[in-house]
């Protein structure tokens, strides 16, 4: 994490916030690029991300790090994850490096990285052809992620996606009043349960993943499904990058599994102790997910982003929600032999 001191990380965050398009367009031309004033928002709300027009050449895509997030060299282990496997030739969206071989670059307060555009739509989640494609991809991203750790990023596990943001929620008085001791009791029992789930798979290997590979960060082109942002990359089992493309009833998400699987088992292994955390991992990233937002919700882009956060049909939701997932881990795991 950013080790900034106190008064030069509010300078950091206010800048952050603020970030204006002369100030977007001037630090991509500090990279010796010449914009054309063309400027696009994406939708990113952790970092703020934009498709810049460069002059006579593609347009490139520049992403602004949140202050206090990462530090350098997390970032850092990211990028050169990611290069590693594009030299490897798969199909994923690494930062361009420079002729200096840096991919992290600062201009004021902000530190910010370029990036190839790619084109493409979301995988069609009920077509086995491109489950089948995206598993073989999985596989080959784990063989390298297992070769070795990341130093500086954490790891997806029950404390860092479970106890921390619900502690956070509790702790902060981040929740209506009407609610903290049912969310108290409540999150009590899916710890319990998620953590019965996690004895039950037993020692599961933990490697280095995407992290957040949900199907909007796959944009499919020409057959090949290009693999983007990588910015949540942790160490963490191999069935977190498998689990987000299954939903639906139980009979839907068996069907998707063996599609995926099929594609992921011709270039490795895969353990299949690991199903007994698809619904603990899902129950986790709920409450990570309601914890974050908490985290975010003084910036004014959340603000805009997220106007029903804090209303009480939100955490009504939330907690419905829950006790749905609470559901889903009395259920038997999904299989594969």
């Amino acid at each position: 994490m950013n080790v900034l001191e106190p008064e030069k990380e509010n300078k950091a965050v206010n800048a952050f916030q603020n970030l204006s398009p002369d100030e977007i367009l001037d630090a991509v031309e500090s990279q010796g690029m010449m914009p054309d004033g063309g400027l696009l928002a994406l939708n990113s709300y952790e970092n703020r991300v934009y498709q810049v027009g460069i002059e006579d050449q593609q347009p490139i895509i520049a992403k602004f790090y949140r202050p206090s997030r990462w530090d350098n060299a997390a970032i850092q282990e990211e990028h050169d994850f990611t290069r590693a496997l594009a030299a490897d030739e798969l199909p994923v969206v690494a930062p361009i490096y420079n002729d200096k071989d840096e991919s992290i670059h600062q201009h004021e307060e902000f530190r910010f990285s370029l990036y190839e555009r790619k084109g493409g739509r979301t995988p069609e989640l009920d077509n086995p052809d491109q489950l089948e494609v995206i598993g073989r991809f999985l596989a080959r991203i784990h063989l390298h992620g297992e070769q070795t750790d990341f130093v500086h990023r954490p790891e997806i596990d029950i404390n860092t996606y479970g106890v921390e943001p619900s502690q956070f929620l509790l702790n902060e008085n981040r929740l209506p009043p009407s609610i903290e001791a049912a969310y108290a009791s409540l999150i009590d029992d899916l710890l319990g349960k998620i953590r019965h789930h996690f004895n039950a798979a037993g020692s599961v290997q933990s490697l280095r993943i995407h992290g957040d590979c949900h199907p909007g960060n796959i944009l499919y082109r020409d057959d090949i499904p290009h693999i983007v942002d990588f910015d949540d990359a942790r160490m963490g089992p191999a069935i977190q990058d498998i689990w987000m493309y299954l939903s639906g009833d139980r009979f839907y998400r068996q069907e998707r599994l063996m599609d995926i699987l099929i594609g992921y088992t011709q270039f490795r292994e895969f353990n299949a102790r690991e199903l007994h955390l698809i619904e603990a991992l899902r129950t986790l990233r709920m409450i990570n997910y309601a914890g974050w937002l908490a985290k975010r919700a003084d910036d004014p882009a959340f603000q805009l982003a997220f106007p029903w956060f804090y209303t009480p049909r939100y955490w009504d939701d939330h907690i419905l929600a829950l006790k749905e997932q609470s559901s889903a881990l009395d259920e038997q795991p999904l299989i594969w032999d």
